[in-house]
């Protein structure tokens, strides 16, 4: 636990999804508060928060848009930096209706800029030297990679799908905003997140899903995509790392040392649910596995080059693929109401206020 003395507020937007909940979480167990600006839109729940103090959490239903209501909050809560997680951010989705993307991601990073600009410039001097609007983002900014070579801070940005057109759109507002207002500001580009709490139209928990209700483990074209992969509490440590030791300005690569192709995640998760939850029949999940026709504009292959964060700031991942991916079912078959209130829609009415669904 951090000292007291030390104890830090810090706003999340986006702090009911994935990777935000997660960190809210973290920064709890470091003894920091955490202020919540989330709109709640699908991918957030309030579930996700579940066992934080009220002391340690300020949850606020506000959309990221409304400038005057985010500034509204800084002014009120006075953070010690941002963490600016909220974003649209399932490829699927983008590409079959983009605008929600531009909305949230290009449109609704310009306002938080404008909010936390107009906060920075009312901060006195002393808090000015500390704070920090930190742009939490994505490796495929990118684009793509051939079968060798690794993404680094230096690769030109080359986005290839609605989602990272518009998350390089927002990186691009935010260094603006760095060299033209002064805002001090940082960057991470991350690879492909897993973990407790993801939303089930994500690769890993749709995975785990579908096998344990029988279905079919869909995999896009021949499977040999590949990503690298990080465990999500790595990137949470990797994100507070930034924030308190980072240099004003910089962009910074996380990534978890872990390149995978699709068809082999879907094989080591369905061996993990064999000894973990074996089927009745004797059969493997394996049996489940079915290839689909390839989405639009997928991607071959990403790779990052994490050497930067790891030379300058000392941050490198903790798990293995397969410690983390045992963790990751482990808290998916622990968690199984969790999942099933998404799937039932039932936590949408529970946030809305209008009870269970029928």
């Amino acid at each position: 636990m951090t000292n007291s003395k030390n104890a830090k507020t810090y706003l999340i937007t986006g702090g009911a999804g994935f990777i935000g909940s997660n960190l809210v979480h973290y920064f709890v167990s470091l003894g920091h508060k955490t202020v919540v600006l989330d709109k709640l839109t699908y991918a957030g729940n309030i579930a996700s928060l579940d066992g934080i103090s009220p002391g340690d959490l300020d949850l606020n239903e506000i959309d990221i848009c409304d400038t005057d209501s985010v500034y509204k909050l800084l002014s009120e809560t006075k953070p010690d930096g941002i963490f600016h997680l909220a974003a649209e951010s399932h490829v699927d989705r983008s590409i079959d209706g983009p605008s929600a993307f531009i909305e949230t991601n290009i449109t609704g990073t310009f306002s938080m800029l404008q909010a936390a600009r107009k906060y920075y410039e009312w901060l006195c001097d002393s808090d000015k030297s500390t704070f920090r609007f930190l742009q939490v983002s994505t490796d495929e900014v990118y684009g793509s990679l051939e079968d060798t070579g690794y993404f680094s801070e230096e690769t030109p940005y080359a986005p290839n799908s609605p989602y990272s057109a518009s998350k390089a759109s927002s990186d691009h507002l935010v260094r603006a905003w760095h060299h033209t207002y002064g805002l001090p500001v940082l960057t991470t580009n991350c690879s492909n997140n897993y973990g407790p709490r993801q939303f089930p139209e994500k690769l890993i928990p749709l995975l785990i899903h579908n096998a344990l209700a029988g279905k079919e483990l869909p995999v896009y074209g021949d499977g040999r995509n590949v990503r690298d992969w990080l465990y999500v509490e790595d990137h949470c440590k990797a994100l507070y790392t930034v924030m308190t030791k980072g240099n004003i300005g910089e962009t910074y690569n996380i990534g978890g040392n872990c390149e995978k192709q699709n068809i082999e995640i879907v094989k080591e998760l369905c061996a993990v649910l064999d000894e973990l939850r074996p089927k009745n029949d004797g059969t493997g999940y394996s049996s489940q596995i079915t290839f689909v026709k390839d989405r639009p504009g997928h991607d071959r292959r990403y790779a990052i080059d994490a050497s930067k964060i790891r030379n300058e700031l000392g941050w490198h991942p903790k798990e293995t693929f397969e410690t983390g991916l045992r963790k990751t079912v482990l808290w998916y078959l622990d968690n199984q109401m969790w999942v099933h209130d998404i799937i039932s829609g039932k936590y949408q009415c529970q946030r809305l206020g209008l009870g269970g669904t029928k």
